[in-house]
């Protein structure tokens, strides 16, 4: 897919799989694990490897699930299957939404959510378990309310709190699978290493724009995502939705790919997207799928290097806590305040970096506009004389291209904090924040 939403990975030729759930290694810390063969009858502890142990249905769950009943490659026993498994969502935004929404109303029978924030008005574009009446509530009680109406037997085991190095082991033990419905590298990175550490299989997807990523992670021989993305991008390079935009349905369609994965690895069934990475390119209408190999040097999955979780913040260089990314580039910066106040006195020059597009939502005063891709080209443009403050919607853009403007020898640049947003809560609020 030719987009730098992705950082540079290993993929090759397309490739059909067939994959199981594998067992899971259960560990005896945070930091190591115990063989299943030093443990005794692990196979007997999984409640979906013996239909004897599989729970029963009541008659209410035999009608609600009848459509289910009547699939061969379901059936009953595949219902009980479904109502036996564990299954955890890290993420109950955009992808958690679709996600959260199938599974339950599936029959998965214990589902944990982990997400720490608060339902925002402009998630309501995309993530459809939240309404707008829960706009300041936080997303795991929405999400509770929401599922407990689509489906009263699903049992629901909800995390209100960010996952990282020090509880992941914590939370995902336990869980048959992880589906990973985040959006930033660092939390990725740590669910994927969580992931192989204790055996699970992690399903992932990703969004970006128009276009979209999904695959089947640390299953027992396939890849793992450090196989496909063995580095980060760097810092900066990959817009958050926030920054970037997203199109509202794309996250449906990727979630409910992902949660098909779900079912099917619950159920033993079809083929899996472990070994195979599924592109999708919503404007194009296109979707095709690469092969993702096992790369033995994985410090993860391959040569296991990895045996305990590390900062992942330090590992990507891009601090991430909800929302909008923080800026952690080391830059100057001017408050909204006192740049409207030099900015009347004619002692700056504001230089907006947004895309065009986005000028006709909210606009700065007297802007030099130059997008930021363009930057590099345009410098000529900018006077060395004049102090700049570079500005766009949050910080973040603008915080690079001060960077940029500094490289080539300017030494009178500032970022201005907060970007249009701040501007509009300090200087104009007559202007929509977007």
């Amino acid at each position: 897919m030719n987009s730098p939403s992705f950082p540079p990975s290993r993929v090759g030729e397309p490739m059909t799989t067939t994959v199981r759930v594998p067992e899971r290694r259960i560990l005896a810390d945070d930091s190591q694990y115990v063989s299943p063969d030093s443990l005794q009858a692990i196979a007997e502890t999984d409640v979906t490897a013996d239909p004897r142990k599989l729970p029963d249905l009541s008659h209410d769950e035999i009608l609600r699930y009848s459509r289910h009943l009547l699939l061969p490659d379901v059936g009953v026993e595949g219902q009980r299957k479904l109502k036996a498994a564990r299954v955890l969502l890290i993420g109950a935004g955009g992808l958690g939404s679709p996600l959260a929404l199938y599974l339950a109303a599936a029959g998965v029978g214990n589902i944990g959510i982990v997400d720490f924030d608060v339902v925002d008005v402009t998630n309501l574009q995309r993530q459809v378990l939240h309404g707008t009446s829960d706009v300041g509530r936080s997303k795991i009680e929405s999400a509770r309310k929401r599922l407990t109406d689509v489906n009263p037997f699903v049992l629901l085991t909800t995390y209100e709190e960010a996952l990282t190095s020090a509880n992941a082991m914590k939370i995902l033990q336990g869980y048959d699978l992880v589906v990973d419905g985040t959006d930033n590298f660092p939390t990725r990175y740590l669910v994927n290493d969580a992931c192989v550490l204790l055996g699970i299989p992690n399903v992932y997807g990703s969004i970006y724009r128009f276009e979209g990523q999904a695959s089947v992670f640390a299953t027992k021989d396939g890849p793992c995502y450090r196989c496909l993305y063995p580095e980060p991008p760097p810092p900066g390079l990959v817009p958050s939705c926030a920054e970037g935009g997203v199109l509202g349905v794309l996250p449906g369609l990727v979630g409910t790919i992902q949660a098909t994965e779900a079912i099917k690895l619950i159920l033993g069934i079809g083929e899996s997207l472990s070994g195979r990475l599924l592109l999708i390119d919503a404007l194009g209408a296109n979707f095709r799928t690469v092969m993702v190999r096992k790369d033995p040097a994985c410090p993860a999955c391959g040569t296991r290097k990895i045996t305990q979780l590390i900062d992942y913040e330090q590992f990507c260089g891009s601090p991430h806590v909800g929302g909008d990314p923080k800026v952690s580039l080391n830059v100057p910066e001017i408050t909204p305040t006192d740049a409207a106040a030099r900015l009347a006195k004619d002692e700056i020059d504001i230089v907006d970096v947004r895309e065009p597009h986005e000028l006709a939502i909210a606009k700065y005063p007297k802007v030099i506009a130059v997008p930021l891709g363009q930057l590099a080209d345009r410098i000529a443009e900018l006077p060395r004389d004049r102090d700049l403050v570079l500005a766009c919607r949050s910080g973040v853009r603008s915080a690079k291209a001060v960077q940029q403007l500094q490289a080539a020898g300017f030494t009178r640049v500032w970022n201005l904090a907060g970007g249009i947003h701040r501007w509009i809560e300090e200087v104009d609020p007559s202007q929509p924040k977007y």
